[in-house]
């Protein structure tokens, strides 16, 4: 079993908000995806999506935009992104779900095979400019949520299965200093942390290693257009 990730895909079936105006190298995205997607992934394999996965404002559009997304090999893990506003309310949406290929996460976790996936949307984090009082409190709301999370997480845990965490926002700022998000990562033994939110030419690593855990960012355009392998 290999594990994927790749985030950020602003699908619009059902809404009118062409990729391509934020760039050529958008015009026909999700096609690319998908090529990139065939020929990786088998029926066996993970695909994390670490959120604005669509620009639908209720479900009913966004199971459209999902559904794009029904016939591809591999399961499939999201959580939300600051764009996900069809994202409302964890049960109605997994009792929407396409199949059964298709896992929610929100402060939660799920264990495939010799892994358990922990996720949640995180937030800006302190030191990124124009960081606010607005942004600590939910800075501080997101990482409780990350907690509860691996509170799930560790009740999963049956041997020695791998962590992964996914987080929409960098979990960490320009400088690499610690965050409550980081801290929290390396205290619950993380390995790898897939995120994504960041796209254009605003420069930002896509490996980065810190004490001992490894950071992915995943932006589909950032990863022209193609998964990435973690696992």
């Amino acid at each position: 079993m290999n594990i994927y990730a790749i985030s950020d895909l602003h699908l619009s079936t059902n809404s009118d908000k062409p990729m391509d105006v934020f760039g050529g190298n958008w015009e026909g995205h999700f096609e690319k995806i998908k090529s990139d997607w065939l020929f990786k992934v088998k029926d066996d394999d993970v695909v994390l999506l670490s959120g604005d996965t669509s620009w639908a404002m209720k479900l009913s559009d966004a199971i459209e935009d999902l559904n794009c997304l029904k016939g591809l090999p591999g399961k499939k893990v999201f959580i939300r992104g600051n764009h996900d506003y069809w994202w409302n309310g964890i049960s109605k949406l997994r009792d929407s779900a396409p199949d059964e290929s298709f896992y929610f996460l929100q402060t939660d976790s799920v264990k495939i095979g010799e892994f358990v996936i922990v996720g949640s949307r995180g937030w800006t984090c302190p030191g990124s400019p124009d960081f606010s009082e607005t942004d600590e409190k939910l800075y501080l709301r997101e990482s409780e949520r990350f907690r509860l999370a691996f509170l799930d997480a560790e009740k999963r845990k049956e041997n020695d299965e791998k962590i992964i965490a996914m987080i929409h926002y960098p979990p960490f700022n320009l400088k690499k200093e610690d965050s409550n998000f980081t801290r929290l990562f390396e205290e619950k033994g993380v390995e790898k942390v897939v995120f994504g939110h960041l796209h254009g030419s605003a420069f930002f690593p896509l490996v980065t290693e810190k004490n001992g855990v490894e950071y992915r960012l995943t932006s589909c355009d950032k990863t022209g257009f193609r998964l990435v392998k973690i696992y």
